[in-house]
C-alpha cells in the first residue's frame, strides 16, 4: 500500500499549487469565479486524497481513496477543458495543466489496477 516512492504525492502537490495559482489568476485577471472555484476544489482534492491514501487503514481504504482522487482528477480535466473552450485559459496554460492532469490520472489508474490485482479485490468489493 505504498505510493510509488512519493512521486505521486509530489506530482499531486505540485499540481495543487498550479491549481491555486490559476485560480488566483482567473479571479484577479478575468473576474471568473464559478468555474475557477470548481477547478480549485477538484484540483486540490486530488493531492489531498492521495495524501489520505498514504495513511489508509486498509487496502480497501487505500484503493477507495485513490479512486476518489482519480474521479477528482477527471473532474479537473473537465473544468480545464471548459475554461479553455470559453477562452479563459490560453493554449499554453491549458496544454501544460491538461498534460499534468492526464499524467496524474494515468498514474492513479495504474496504481488502482495494480493494487486490486495484487490483492484480488474486485470492483464490486471496493
Amino acid at each position: 500500500m505504498e505510493i510509488g516512492k512519493s512521486l505521486l504525492l509530489h506530482r499531486t502537490f505540485e499540481f495543487a499549487i498550479n491549481m491555486v495559482e490559476i485560480h488566483k489568476q482567473l479571479c484577479q485577471d478575468e473576474k471568473e469565479f464559478t468555474m475557477s472555484k470548481q477547478l480549485l476544489r477538484s484540483g486540490t482534492a486530488v493531492g489531498a486524497m492521495v495524501r489520505e491514501a498514504k495513511y489508509a487503514e486498509s487496502t480497501r481504504d487505500f484503493i477507495h481513496k485513490l479512486s476518489v482522487a482519480f474521479k477528482e482528477c477527471n473532474e479537473c480535466l473537465y473544468w480545464l477543458e471548459l475554461l479553455k473552450a470559453t477562452h479563459y485559459l490560453d493554449e499554453q496554460e491549458f496544454t501544460m495543466l491538461h498534460a499534468n492532469a492526464t499524467i496524474i490520472a494515468k498514474m492513479l489508474a495504474k496504481s488502482i489496477v495494480s493494487c486490486k490485482s495484487k490483492n484480488t479485490i474486485t470492483a464490486h468489493d471496493v
